[in-house]
């Protein structure tokens, strides 16, 4: 059974740091496309930053040079490390991941599988 869970949302002020975790479990997501995506209250939900089976990574516009994506085999962990976060960040981010080979940054619905979601908020 694939399941994904994250952690490590919370409240922050602008300019600050965040890390994101997503705990896989049931697949080896060494051959699984794994992204971050979020969704701000009224807006659809959109692709932040997106890693695939090849270790491809890909970032939205507006992240990138802040937020980084990485794994840890050991841990069986994928991570967004979030630095100048800014009060546009905040919304609820979600993990998923599919077992197809994606490139670029696709749309949600490309991927089969998510987490719950983990809040982050950047208020002063």
């Amino acid at each position: 059974q694939v399941e994904l869970v994250e952690s490590g949302g919370g409240s922050v002020q602008p300019g600050g740091s965040l890390r994101l975790g997503c705990e896989i479990s049931g697949f080896t997501y060494a051959y699984y496309s794994m992204g971050w995506f979020r969704q701000a209250p009224g807006k659809e939900r959109e692709a932040v930053a997106c890693i695939n089976s090849g270790g491809t990574t890909t970032y939205a516009d507006s992240v990138r040079g802040r937020f980084t994506i990485s794994e840890d085999a050991a841990a069986n962990t994928l991570y967004l490390q979030m630095n100048s976060l800014k009060p546009e960040d905040s919304g609820m981010y979600y993990c998923a991941a599919d077992p197809t080979t994606w490139s670029g940054l696709p749309r949600p619905a490309a991927f089969r599988y998510w987490g719950q979601g983990t809040q982050v908020t950047v208020s002063s």
